[in-house]
């Protein structure tokens, strides 16, 4: 702890020092968020491509990482994707999803709460120490579960809510709605990341379709459930439901997955894709592991390959939970250096599995999702990057040579800018002129 008065000048945050806020080629943003850097991943369409750029946010971390240290008088930097100091600081791992704004509100809190309280069992990254400070040792579930307060709210550093209320779609705001959630952990896992996106979106496809709507999982506590549920790694703890049911969290992610295989089994859903059953499959195989003996998945969940790491050392060098030697572990289990990070050691040696290839993980570090409109940002980010005078997610803005003023082409809607919309377009253009008057033709067809 140290007081802004002790503190030297290039320790405080809140002037600008020439901070990054970039638009990568990949169509991700990479920019400082409260003195640490964050990375936002470019639109997808699927929770495989969703796992496919977060991984290349770790590549590109990296690099970001090496190049820093490239300066001259700099300290080394060394970046850990985790979501807590131990201290009491807890930094987020935010899912974004865009659903249909006419979807009421309500419906997204009553069925998402418990589900996302529940899905700690195959989403948490584990955590040693209990308690926003971490005082009390013991290994739980979630790093995040313990720093949420209230159970809907609009912030997202103080009284932290289950459901978050940000409303900024970054598209049409007339038909679409971006759900902000902030109750995920941070995953090193494939396996891991991938559950918590796909299972979350069929839950979403769900709730926007009204099938759920004579479900009801909702906990007498929420607040007090999430961190129940992420305490006990027995996965024992008993759920009271408001109607008077009690569940444990692998019971109540049962009954959510039967409703899943029922929604996407009927007849308006048969061409059900074949990522759809495999999520499904998936979704049923972990939560028989969990159910049978949770360590036959260290290999896949984050939150059980921690804990038996730690178990080695507890039984090898006879330590106690409140060694610090565990707590080192903790932390480098996040580190995202190649050589030092136990996640990235244990991917190594195939004792965590693997869903890409560093190949595959370095060209999607460059290159952005064809099917949505980060392809046409990351594209105009790459061959036109002198002519680009600003981008976010909704729109890219051009400094045109010739003009007085700069010109801004919106991208309202996400499926639109893929590469089959533009990429004749884009090839047509040697330059951002020719672009504009390519745009503007095709806008008056």
């Amino acid at each position: 702890d140290m007081s802004r008065a002790d503190a030297d000048p290039s320790q405080l945050t809140d002037e600008d020092l020439g901070m990054a806020n970039v638009i990568l080629t990949n169509g991700a943003r990479l920019y400082v968020d409260h003195a640490h850097p964050e990375y936002s991943s470019p639109e997808v369409t699927n929770p495989r491509d969703a796992v496919l750029w977060d991984r290349a946010g770790v590549h590109i971390m990296r690099k970001a990482m090496t190049l820093a240290a490239a300066v001259p008088q700099s300290q080394p930097i060394v970046l850990y994707k985790n979501n807590t100091d131990n201290k009491g600081a807890s930094y987020g791992c935010h899912e974004n999803y865009l659903m249909r704004r006419a979807t009421p509100f309500a419906d997204i809190v009553r069925h998402l709460t418990p589900f996302f309280i529940t899905r700690q069992v195959f989403t948490g990254a584990g955590r040693l120490g209990v308690g926003q400070d971490g005082r009390r040792s013991a290994y739980q579930l979630s790093q995040r579960a313990d720093f949420f307060e209230v159970e809907v709210g609009l912030e997202t550093t103080l009284k932290r809510p289950i459901i978050n209320t940000r409303d900024e779609p970054h598209a049409d705001p007339e038909r679409y709605r971006r759900l902000h959630v902030i109750v995920g952990d941070a995953n090193l896992s494939d396996t891991a990341t991938y559950l918590k996106m796909c299972t979350t979106a069929i839950v979403l496809a769900m709730i926007e379709e009204g099938f759920l709507r004579h479900q009801d999982w909702w906990p007498s506590h929420a607040v007090g459930e999430m961190h129940a549920v992420s305490h006990d790694t027995s996965l024992r703890h008993v759920l009271t439901l408001a109607d008077g049911r009690r569940l444990t969290a692998l019971q109540v992610q049962r009954e959510v997955l039967a409703c899943a295989v029922d929604f996407c089994g009927r007849a308006e859903h048969a061409d059900e894709d074949a990522q759809t059953q495999h999520v499904l499959a998936e979704w049923d195989r972990v939560l028989t592991g969990l159910e049978t003996d949770p360590s036959t998945l260290a290999d896949e969940l984050d939150w059980v390959a921690k804990r038996s790491l730690m178990e080695g050392f507890v039984r090898r060098d006879n330590l106690t939970w409140d060694s610090p030697r565990l707590a080192l572990i903790d932390l480098q289990y996040a580190d995202i250096r190649p050589d030092r990070g136990l996640a990235a050691r244990l991917e190594e040696r195939g004792r965590l599995k693997r869903l890409f290839t560093d190949e595959q993980e370095l060209a999607a570090a460059d290159a952005a999702p064809e099917d949505t409109r980060a392809y046409f940002r990351g594209e105009c980010l790459r061959r036109y990057p002198d002519s680009v005078a600003a981008a976010s997610w909704d729109s890219v803005v051009f400094d045109v040579p010739g003009s007085d003023a700069l010109m801004r082409v919106p991208t309202m809607e996400p499926r639109r800018g893929t590469r089959a919309h533009v990429q004749r377009l884009l090839d047509a253009a040697p330059d951002v002129t020719a672009l504009i008057a390519g745009l503007s033709a095709a806008s008056s067809r």
